[in-house]
């Protein structure tokens, strides 16, 4: 939920969200994704403790966890309690949910949790993504009565399009917020994992997506976010400054300071001030075509925010129509048949 301190945060100099990687460990190696590794050893609690102070004390007012996969750290309770205790006004999470239990999510609750993430790429596993509706589908009902905040995520590319809408068409059967991403292209190893002339299907799945929204389902994505994405694919140019760095950064597990998750520097957060921050306040040489997707949306919104929130409210009101008319569709399912 938009608070008053993440409006301020639109219009200020201050930062205003940052992901802390609490592990680069993760118990899968799905083949798109360069955020893990496995020998690299769970940070201390004292030293994450100390890296949330200072992201506080830069002004950050949201956080969110990171991985590998942050349910491997044996005291993500204790962090999030703590990142909570820091006064940021939202405390979220992204994992696979493979070690999700019952007692781990009644902690986290407790603990002040405030979103959790599932990604989950297919309805069942193939070599290059094993995160699979088949292996959480029963704990999305362990939700039900939390009052942590659920979406359901996946990634888009040759190799999930085939079960993506089974994903989110289960989802909104169970009235959980969902929405499938194109995959972005993996610039710390000069991997291009977009082909840029096979867009055609996963534009169209967007589009259907786009047609959910707009009939009233709980498609967990912003209208500027389906526009950015559309004219990606398309390769049309997009008017914005890239915040990463400013507005919007990321910290490693090893108390590195990275703009975002593709672009990387050696600089520790500790020594991160303002001034730094301030620096990165410019259009960057990778925002053309850029599919981190967070830091894009946020970067929409800084740099025009009232055409932000004009397409939003054009978008709620197209759907309020839509509804009002009946003319919405039901589920990926029809429109696929449709």
């Amino acid at each position: 939920m938009i608070n008053l301190q993440q409006v301020l945060r639109v219009f200020d100099t201050k930062p205003w969200i940052a992901h802390l990687y609490v592990t680069e460990q993760c118990n899968l190696d799905c083949h798109y994704c360069n955020e893990f590794d496995n020998s690299i050893p769970h940070p201390a609690v004292a030293d994450l403790k100390k890296w949330m102070d200072h992201i506080r004390e830069l002004g950050v007012v949201r956080v969110g966890f990171q991985g590998g996969e942050p349910l491997k750290h044996p005291n993500i309770v204790e962090l999030v309690r703590y990142a909570k205790s820091l006064g940021f006004c939202a405390v979220s999470m992204s994992t696979n949910g493979f070690l999700l239990n019952r007692q781990l999510l009644a902690d986290l609750e407790e603990a002040g949790l405030h979103q959790l993430q599932i990604s989950v790429d297919r309805m069942t596993p193939i070599a290059s993504t094993r995160k699979s509706m088949k292996s959480i589908l029963h704990k999305l009902d362990w939700f039900k009565d939390s009052k942590i905040k659920l979406n359901v995520s996946g990634v888009l590319f040759k190799e999930t399009l085939d079960e993506m809408g089974q994903v989110i068409d289960t989802c909104l059967d169970l009235g959980i917020p969902a929405h499938a991403r194109v995959v972005h292209d993996d610039l710390v190893h000069d991997r291009a994992l977009r082909d840029p002339n096979a867009s055609e299907p996963l534009l169209r799945f967007i589009e259907q997506q786009e047609k959910l929204k707009r009939s009233g389902e709980k498609i967990h994505s912003s209208w500027n976010l389906f526009d950015y994405q559309k004219k990606m694919l398309r390769q049309e140019p997009v008017e914005w400054t890239c915040i990463a760095g400013y507005k919007y950064f990321f910290v490693s597990s090893r108390g590195k300071f990275w703009l975002c998750s593709q672009v990387r520097t050696e600089k520790h957060i500790l020594e991160v001030t303002r001034e730094d921050l301030l620096s990165y306040n410019r259009k960057k040489s990778c925002q053309a075509g850029c599919g981190v997707y967070c830091t894009a949306e946020a970067s929409l919104a800084v740099s025009h925010p009232l055409q932000y929130v004009g397409r939003e409210v054009a978008g709620m009101l197209a759907s309020r129509v839509s509804r009002m008319q009946g003319t919405g569709a039901g589920r990926i399912r029809d429109l696929a048949t449709a």
